[in-house]
């Protein structure tokens, strides 16, 4: 049976697989880079930056000179800036202490930080033909509808079942392609909605198939649950001058290192009659005089995994030159989230520098 699995995925791979820049190499810098990029995030999206990176950076020695402020403005608009700061992390550690080489075994891939199980399997396997199975949320999905599991992928039970399973099936040989050619599948054909089944080359063999349960498999135990955030963002700038107040976000939180303006968070939607936003300007402008007005009535909503956003921004225009400020022109240059980012395109804030 394991074979014979194995023979339909090689075949239907070898016709289908995907053209991509990181197919088809070696490279271990390479391959991790895509595959960092590409957690949570599809290959139309993550593609851009793949390819901007490696212009960028082409060696990872490249990536561990760069400061975290220029790898972040890389990674602007893709998420998860987590990523990001492990990459960079990781990318010093390769340098300053491996002289450049990547281990070679998913045993030692596996201590570095931002690789765990998944990006540690798929560099083992691809790069050193290393027998470690790949277990992501295509696998999941792939091998609970084919072989008709029913254990929730969110239980602590799921991650040693699937990848047992998965180990198990690995070919004696060419283990990087079969570990893409699985990843591949529940991408492409074995997709999460509305999946072509009547022409999938298991349809004969698939569990959730045969027992018309395809939109009830993988199960999951729990619901995400969504916290509503309201924030409001200062925007101030004196009215003749060209600079403006801007700050690093330094807590365990979203967007950590990324700059933004300064933030006032509430419990729930602010309006232009709370006094709480003139304390607060009144506060960072040390009680000098300023005007202010809400540039949006209705919040701007930005939604996150676990998160939603609700944002106001709030022009706030200072009688006096701010010298704590920034440069406008400058501010381009900074990561921001993609939040700020589109604020700023939308008032044209760099147009008025």
């Amino acid at each position: 049976m394991k074979k014979k699995f194995r023979q339909i995925l090689t075949r239907w791979y070898s016709g289908h697989k995907r053209t991509l820049p990181w197919r088809g190499v070696r490279d271990p810098y390479r391959i991790w880079l895509s595959e960092i990029i590409l957690q949570q995030t599809q290959i139309a999206q993550g593609m851009p930056y793949y390819k901007t990176f490696i212009e960028s950076f082409p060696k990872v020695e490249d990536l561990a000179k760069a400061s975290e402020d220029e790898v972040l403005k890389l990674w602007q608009g893709l998420g998860y800036y987590s990523r990001a700061r492990n990459l960079h992390k990781t990318a010093q550690i390769v340098t300053d202490q491996l002289n450049g080489r990547f281990p070679g075994s998913y045993k030692e891939l596996i201590k570095l930080p931002g690789i765990g199980d998944y990006t540690a399997s798929a560099i083992a396997s691809i790069c050193y033909d290393e027998a470690s199975a790949v277990v992501d949320g295509n696998v999941y999905r792939f091998f609970s509808r084919y072989f008709g599991i029913d254990t929730p992928i969110d239980s602590g039970t799921a991650k040693s079942e699937f990848k047992n399973l998965a180990q198990e099936l690995l070919p004696e040989r060419d283990i990087g392609d079969h570990n893409q050619a699985v990843m591949e599948f529940g991408s492409q054909q074995c997709r999460p909605k509305n999946p072509d089944c009547q022409r999938c080359v298991y349809s004969s063999s698939c569990y959730a198939l045969q027992h018309e349960m395809v939109d009830r498999l993988p199960v999951k135990k729990k619901k995400t649950k969504i916290r509503k955030r309201f924030f409001n963002y200062l925007i101030i700038k004196s009215k003749e001058g060209q600079k403006i107040l801007m700050q690093k976000r330094q807590k365990q939180d979203i967007w950590k290192n990324l700059y933004e303006f300064p933030l006032v968070e509430t419990t729930c939607s602010v309006t232009a009659d709370d006094a709480i936003i003139e304390e607060v300007g009144n506060q960072l402008l040390n009680n000098s005089e300023f005007e202010s007005w809400l540039y949006n009535d209705k919040d701007v909503v930005h939604k996150l995994s676990h998160q939603h956003i609700y944002a106001k921004f709030w022009i706030i225009e200072a009688e006096k030159e701010i010298e704590t400020g920034i440069p406008i022109s400058k501010v381009n240059s900074l990561a921001v989230p993609v939040l700020i980012q589109d604020f700023m395109e939308h008032y044209r804030l760099t147009e008025q520098a």
